[in-house]
């Protein structure tokens, strides 16, 4: 199974400013579009920082000249960024890691392209759990290892999938059992799949 990438989520209306932007102009972006942070992009739109709520917040209390301050002063650098074809799991991990709500994204030019948020992140792990049991039926089971869907009893509650059914063998469980972990939305697999012999899954001729 693939992760969900970053350009199925992203938005691709952003609100970016340039190295000599004033701080005035940035803080009424900010709250009038309702966002945490800007990019700093350059004259080829290319990344090259990001101003924070907290960034300018904490630049005009250190200022006695608040007119003269700019993205450019304000700015944190180099700018955590991700790709679109970036999976959404991997903008997340980045997220955590780096302690932000927002990433921009770039393409291969480092130019940006779009920006994902930590909201649209956990708008794809807080799937129904109905949504996660048909992806495992239908694209697990019946596309994938090409299995009966009556071959597997799936149950989700609150994104942990319980997996039960009696199949042929011990790597077809196996497969089942990794592929399903890897779902978006998945928070835990329960196996209690049963086989008939110990052998590696052989796709049916």
């Amino acid at each position: 199974m693939k992760h969900r990438r970053v350009g199925s989520v992203m938005s691709g209306e952003v609100v970016s400013a340039r190295r000599t932007t004033p701080a005035d102009d940035m803080a009424r972006w900010l709250a009038e579009y309702d966002i945490s942070g800007l990019p700093v992009v350059d004259a080829e739109d290319r990344v090259i920082g990001i101003v924070s709520t907290t960034d300018l917040t904490q630049a005009r209390r250190a200022s006695a000249t608040d007119g003269a301050l700019t993205a450019g002063a304000v700015m944190s650098a180099p700018a955590r960024t991700v790709r679109a074809d970036d999976s959404v799991v991997r903008a997340a991990r980045l997220m955590c890691t780096s302690g932000v709500e927002r990433l921009p994204v770039v393409d291969e030019e480092a130019r940006l392209v779009g920006m994902v948020t930590r909201r649209d992140v956990l708008r794809i792990f807080a799937r129904p759990d109905a949504e996660i049991r048909e992806e495992v039926i239908d694209d697990i089971a019946v596309r994938a290892l090409w299995l009966s869907p009556h071959s597997l009893d799936v149950a989700v509650q609150d994104g942990v999938v319980t997996l039960s059914g009696h199949l042929e063998s011990s790597g077809a469980a196996a497969i089942v059992v990794r592929m399903t972990r890897q779902i978006d939305g998945v928070t835990g697999v329960v196996d209690r799949l049963t086989y008939r012999c110990e052998a590696p899954y052989r796709p049916p001729a």
